[in-house]
């Protein structure tokens, strides 16, 4: 049974690198504002819900370069973030092509959903567009807003961390009682104390599974 535990806390590490991996690269990209507000791109469907709609679906391409910024050509000789797929000016443009496409902000509505805007609203809000989001990081979030981002990369990071040592300790309990370790001490104390500790990453994962992803 130690030998499954272990299996299975490789199988979840794994799954949560997956989950990392694609929350970071992103699924659909989105824009930042001036203020700092996340914009979304959804299509309205025939069922009258909207479906969220990637920046590749209807982004234009401009003759436009760009240059990132290095140490040796930046400000201060501080290295820029990787350029996004797509300028501010190639998603607006592209927008303004497709009228089918809508902006929905990240406030919520009276039906606690996200407010879908107007055409009209939406060219106006765009009109402020400032950067082009992909995934997430510590400092934007195409999903909503940054400070998400923060305790889910925080507390699911902890978590994992806890969870790694949890499987390396449990790996030098499983090698001890196959070596009769315990069992020349006539105690398994230490393996009920590990219990307890692997255990405590269970009750963790209860609040952290309640709140970051299904509240």
């Amino acid at each position: 049974y130690m030998f499954l535990t272990i299996i299975g806390g490789f199988i979840f590490l794994g799954s949560q690198a997956w989950e990392w991996k694609n929350f970071i690269k992103g699924e659909y990209g989105a824009v930042e504002t001036k203020g700092g507000s996340i914009l979304q791109f959804v299509q309205k469907q025939a069922d009258g819900t909207y479906k969220r709609v990637a920046l590749a679906d209807f982004s234009a391409t401009l003759p436009e370069a760009r240059t990132q910024h290095e140490k040796s050509n930046g400000v201060w000789f501080v290295d820029e973030a990787t350029l996004p797929t797509y300028s501010v000016n190639e998603v607006v443009a592209g927008f303004k092509a497709d009228e089918s496409i809508l902006v929905r902000s990240e406030f919520l509505n009276a039906e606690k959903h996200k407010t879908v805007l107007s055409r009209e609203e939406s060219l106006k809000r765009l009109a402020d567009a400032k950067y082009v989001v992909e995934g997430a990081n510590l400092v934007r979030n195409e999903y909503g807003h940054k400070l998400f981002a923060n305790f889910f990369f925080f507390i699911t990071g902890f978590h994992g961390f806890h969870v790694f040592t949890g499987v390396l300790i449990n790996i030098i309990i499983f090698f001890n009682v196959l070596l009769g370790t315990y069992e020349k001490r006539k105690s398994y104390e230490m393996v009920e104390k590990v219990g307890l500790y692997w255990h405590f990453v269970d009750l963790v994962w209860v609040f952290v599974f309640t709140f970051f992803y299904l509240v």
